[in-house]
């Protein structure tokens, strides 16, 4: 007998207990369309991390409070505040020469009202190099510049969402009005549409002198009367200057915040790699949680086309004795049970393809910030693991029944 003619014959078989083929085939589809989905939309989330992190712009450096503490961690945990001050010594290309620019954050929300329309937003209070260092470019009139800045001026550039919600659609905003809390500011830009982001939607934000936000808005300075900032952002001037741009924001910093050689850094300093790869390791460990759950579908899927095929064979005992009857040989019966259970394995792994694929782009469509990314190899080895899952599990009833006595099968009632 050819593999052609037992492939008919195990489609006929299980074509004839269509409910029970599809009852078995349940676990293969689960864990085939979780294996494939699971794939395609890390590769997705993978694919749309590292476009975000390329629009910041290339070599971008992030700085950060960091902790201090003294006595055990439960006793007292201190975060050291950044300021302006910090990032205009690092500005200084005199002592970070791999640094090509630097600009400052502080970031919260606060309610946006033109009329009767408003919203709470993200306020984005950042020093006037912010759309250059983090590449982000203004659609219509312009960013706030350094004497803005100086002079606390009471300006705002508008993210593309808060533009479409505050204006008509032919409505120009330039030289209009908006209030920021209690704080009447002038239009003079909105920026670019940049989609969703990490944290939030980008374009859900609006942008104003650092400033502005803490003298007339926030209020969030230290002691000293530094302006207080979540961030500092440094474009480093080429790849090869990153670690050492590290080196050199490290020392000055560590000199302007007092810090001995024998303490640990109250600031971290982080690269996009870095952040790149502790997202890879979060999606890596979120992968083999999936991943195990998927295998244990699979096996109990493996398992259900073992105990069926057993059946099978019981239900078939005569048959195998009347086909060895007229001359099958052992491999031949081997052969078309095996086909049999592999058939059940790869239609369930195909379903689960199907079925997982259009899970994917159903969850990316819904969250609308990343697409699905469905490799051929995500494919074929979703194919190839069901017909492994096929073979392992079918090879025992196989073999039971090649090694039925002819005799003793046609006798069986």
């Amino acid at each position: 007998m050819n593999l052609f003619e037992s492939f008919r014959i195990a489609m006929r078989a299980l074509a004839a207990n269509k409910l029970r083929s599809i009852l078995t085939m349940l676990g293969i589809i689960i864990g085939v369309g979780a294996v494939i989905a699971l794939m395609s939309i890390g590769r997705g989330v993978e694919r749309y991390v590292t476009n975000q992190f390329a629009g910041l712009g290339s070599n971008l450096l992030f700085i950060t409070p960091g902790q201090i503490s003294e006595g055990p961690p439960q006793q007292r945990i201190d975060v050291r505040l950044l300021t302006l001050t910090d990032a205009n010594a690092l500005a200084d290309r005199s002592r970070v020469p791999s640094v090509r620019a630097v600009a400052a954050e502080y970031s919260a929300s606060a309610l946006v009202a033109r009329g009767k329309q408003s919203a709470r937003s993200t306020v984005h209070a950042a020093t006037a190099t912010y759309p250059d260092v983090i590449n982000w470019e203004v659609a219509l009139g312009s960013f706030f510049s350094q004497a803005d800045v100086d002079e606390r001026a009471r300006v705002v550039v508008l993210g593309a969402d808060v533009y479409r919600r505050l204006f008509e659609p032919n409505e120009f905003p330039l030289e209009q009005t908006v209030r920021v809390d209690n704080l009447l500011l002038r239009v003079i830009g909105v920026m670019e549409p940049r989609g969703g982001g990490f944290g939030g939607n980008q374009d859900d934000s609006i942008f104003i002198p650092l400033t502005t936000a803490q003298d007339r808005l926030f209020g969030q300075k230290t002691v000293s009367g530094d302006y207080q900032i979540n961030v500092i952002y440094a474009s480093v001037i080429d790849d090869a200057a990153a670690d050492q741009a590290q080196i050199e924001i490290g020392e000055v910093l560590r000199e302007r915040r007092n810090i001995s050689y024998l303490d640990s850094d109250d600031f971290n300093i982080i690269s996009q790699d870095d952040l790149i790869s502790v997202f890879g390791d979060i999606l890596s460990a979120l992968t083999i949680f999936l991943g195990a759950i998927a295998a244990i579908s699979l096996l109990v899927g493996g398992i259900g086309i073992m105990n069926i095929m057993l059946v099978s064979v019981t239900e078939r005992t005569r048959e195998i004795g009347l086909r060895k009857a007229v001359g099958a040989k052992r491999r031949d019966v081997l052969l078309q049970f095996l086909v049999e259970a592999v058939t059940l394995a790869v239609l369930g792994g195909a379903i689960g393809i199907a079925l997982g694929i259009s899970g994917a782009f159903g969850i990316s469509t819904a969250f609308e910030s990343f697409s699905a990314v469905v490799g051929l190899d995500a494919v074929l080895t979703a194919l190839l693991f069901s017909m492994a899952v096929g073979l392992f599990f079918g090879i025992y009833p196989a073999y039971r029944a090649s090694r039925l006595n002819p005799i003793d099968a046609l006798r069986y009632e």
